[in-house]
């Protein structure tokens, strides 16, 4: 049975980066290079996906999962050494094999279907993803006869002056008779300046042969920008997020300025939603239908609903229901679920907290390991004392209660429906319902204090 495979080279160190990490582990709009990579090859149906790794091999696992199958490149011997290695895996089937660098998550799913098709339709041996570069200097420059059959590929420090001229390069990506491969990646040489077995042999070895090598040229030569450094890694974010923004405003979604909106790959927006400038959308984060995410707004891995508005703030690994609005200036942390109609206003942060329908907290005020239900109003300035140096603990606040400005509600605590805590209180008991529960010191005046004070004159 015909097979269609890719191989994706994920094995060199990528010293251009000058980092730590490893290079096709940087990211862009979310996720890393060679996740792209990876997630537009599943796209088209593959048979089979190999990886090769090399440096940072143990990450790269970690990072993609058992999305692929892997092969290890000890020794960085070059592009036609590092395919080698997936022979044990592929070298015994029939069909079709693309070849992609790890380090160009630019390239569609669209791409790389018309490349195989292209492939097929040529019946070649081999097929080059070409493009047409504004400035094909330090590419390798395709040569076609005058029939329009490729005759090789030349490198830049190989070009004549003739040669130089064409602006046909080529991209990296090649698509093979898998079995012709691996024939021919045993006849290449490493007789060359760098010691290295390289890919692009490949084709001269089967075109000695006389076998059909075809060359598909690919209308965007941004898909097929390789990223060596971090100047690079720039420009590829900023044409990835333009892509990503374009999609989602065809999609029904409004961006007022989409050059300051920032929103990471495989994020989900509903239609109508609006989006001011400076926002951010990060991680695993789905926005609902008619939502307004108010300006320098960040949102990282929560689910926000519909109808829901946002102003000036920051959401984590939290959830927010239909109607609900958050801001300015105030703060989800991790697990904070957001009921219907509830209304957190500024300087509000919630962590680890429920809040029930109807609920308002207005300003200032910390909610931290609390279940509070419905209809509550929460004055300014209160505070869940959840923390006693060592353990969390939780508050529970009843429906229709009313928690008075500058309480302090002491964990653990249990407060019933329809209760009253008197502004100013400190409430460490448990509060029963339809009581009012006051727990601060009474008033006391002293006459002419401020006379007797050393620093105010008669």
């Amino acid at each position: 049975m015909a097979t269609k495979n890719t191989i994706i080279l994920a094995a060199g160190k990528g010293t251009r980066m000058k980092s730590k990490l490893y290079k096709v582990l940087h990211r862009l709009c979310g996720k890393t290079m060679v996740d792209h990579v990876l997630t537009q090859v599943q796209k088209a149906n593959m048979n089979n996906i190999v990886t090769v790794v090399g440096f940072g091999a143990d990450a790269v696992r970690e990072n993609l999962g058992n999305r692929t199958k892997y092969v290890v490149q000890e020794k960085q011997l070059g592009t036609g050494h590092a395919v080698l290695q997936a022979e044990k895996l592929l070298g015994d089937l029939d069909g079709m094999t693309m070849v992609v660098s790890g380090d160009t998550p630019l390239f569609t799913t669209k791409t790389f279907e018309n490349l195989f098709t292209y492939h097929q339709n040529k019946k070649a041996k081999a097929t080059i993803l070409t493009s047409k570069a504004p400035d094909p200097t330090g590419y390798g420059r395709i040569v076609r006869n005058d029939l329009g059959i490729v005759e090789k590929i030349v490198e830049q420090k190989d070009a004549t002056t003739e040669e130089q001229a064409i602006d046909e390069i080529n991209t990296g990506v090649y698509v093979f008779d898998n079995r012709s491969l691996f024939e021919a990646l045993h006849k290449i040489n490493n007789h060359n300046a760098q010691g290295e077995y390289y890919l692009t042999d490949v084709i001269e070895v089967l075109k000695q042969e006389g076998e059909t090598i075809a060359a598909y040229k690919m209308d965007d030569f941004n898909e097929s920008m390789g990223v060596n450094d971090r100047i690079a890694l720039a420009d590829a974010t900023r044409i990835m997020q333009e892509r990503i923004n374009r999609q989602h405003m065809a999609d029904g979604i409004s961006m007022i300025d989409p050059q300051r909106t920032y929103i990471d790959a495989g994020v989900k927006i509903g239609s109508d939603t609006i989006i001011e400038p400076g926002v951010q959308l990060k991680g695993n984060t789905v926005i609902g239908n008619d939502c307004y995410i108010g300006a320098n707004s960040e949102i990282r891995n929560s689910v926000i609903h519909d109808h829901v508005t946002v102003t000036s703030s920051l959401i984590e690994e939290s959830e927010m229901l239909d109607h609900s609005d958050i801001g300015p200036n105030s703060h989800l942390r991790p697990h904070a679920l957001i009921g219907k109609h509830v209304h957190l206003g500024n300087f509000v942060e919630v962590k680890k907290a429920s809040i029930g329908e109807g609920t308002k907290v207005g300003h200032l005020t910390y909610v931290g390991n609390a279940k509070l239900g419905k209809n509550i109003n929460v004055g300014c300035g209160v505070i869940f004392v959840n923390y006693d140096g060592a353990h969390k603990h939780e508050t529970t606040v009843g429906d229709d209660s009313f928690i008075g400005s500058n309480s302090n509600l002491i964990a653990p605590l249990d407060i019933q429906d329809h209760s009253f805590i008197a502004a100013g209180s400190t409430i460490n008991r448990p509060v029963n319902q339809y009581d009012m529960a006051i727990a601060r010191s009474r008033q006391t005046n002293k006459p002419g204090y401020f006379k007797k004070l050393p620093y105010q004159k008669d």
